[in-house]
């Protein structure tokens, strides 16, 4: 997985106006921001990668948390408008109307008071995934929270989302693909994969929630998973620096 070497300068940036309106939270909050921005490869990945592309203007991110990704959507368009953003970067999609999906109540009330002043304001739900209503999407995120569910809802939930894709790439002619960003567990690297296990739920705790059973799965029962939904599947080693077995699924609707 390679980097552009001379962007460091503009994601230190990026990542610091997106965690900074944490602070109205409290310290908890900004430091989870920066810290999970700044040491979680996937964020910098997807924003260098331009795998949010200019067409996606409906985000759905399912397990938001605190709302860190609708933060880094809204510091990426700021950088944009004053002419801030790297020539090596794809251009950053318009502003997003973002909805934004979480079991914890305690991580909805941060994301509110720190980024529900944003324009057009983010939309968030206080929901379980399964049952929660799926709107008419772009592009779907979802990290590192299917596996809290058990296979059966994790197909289920999998079929809702490329519904809610299919949906809204009824409105669009730009030919951007409607599209599904999924980081998993890769079952089958079983060192790593414990690992992950293991952070998971001390972070888990550290942010004050019980720490539910887990369901994980071999990376290509995933990506045979999507498949047979009829998505066009690559996939990303996603645990540089880190010694997880996460890798991020990019799965695309053909348009």
């Amino acid at each position: 997985m390679t980097r552009l070497p001379s962007t460091d300068n503009h994601w230190n940036s990026l990542l610091v106006n997106a965690a900074q309106p944490y602070r109205q939270a409290g310290r908890f909050a900004w430091h989870f921001a920066r810290g999970k921005l700044g040491r979680d490869p996937v964020f910098r990945w997807v924003v260098e990668q331009g795998l949010i592309m200019p067409g996606h203007r409906r985000v759905l991110d399912i397990g938001c948390g605190q709302g860190l990704l609708a933060s880094l959507l809204a510091a990426m368009n700021e950088m944009h408008s004053d002419a801030q953003w790297p020539t090596g970067w794809s251009l950053p999609p318009a502003p997003a109307r973002y909805t934004g999906i979480e079991l914890m109540p305690r991580d909805v009330a941060r994301a509110e008071r720190s980024i529900g002043h944003l324009q057009p304001p983010p939309a968030f739900v206080c929901a379980d995934m399964c049952s929660a209503a799926l709107p008419a999407s772009d592009l779907v995120v979802i990290l590192d929270v299917l596996h809290y569910v058990d296979l059966s809802a994790q197909e289920k939930v999998l079929e809702r989302v490329r519904e809610a894709l299919a949906a809204g790439a009824g409105d669009r002619r730009d030919g951007v693909p409607p599209r599904l960003l999924l980081r998993v567990g890769d079952a089958a690297s079983a060192v790593g994969y414990r690992i992950s296990q293991w952070v998971d739920h001390a972070v888990t705790r550290a942010r004050g929630h019980q720490m539910p059973p887990t369901w994980g799965r071999p990376l290509a029962e995933w990506q045979r998973q999507l498949e047979r939904l009829g998505f066009e599947v690559s996939s990303v080693p996603m645990s540089r620096g880190t010694p997880f077995a996460n890798v991020l699924l990019v799965a695309d609707l053909p348009t």
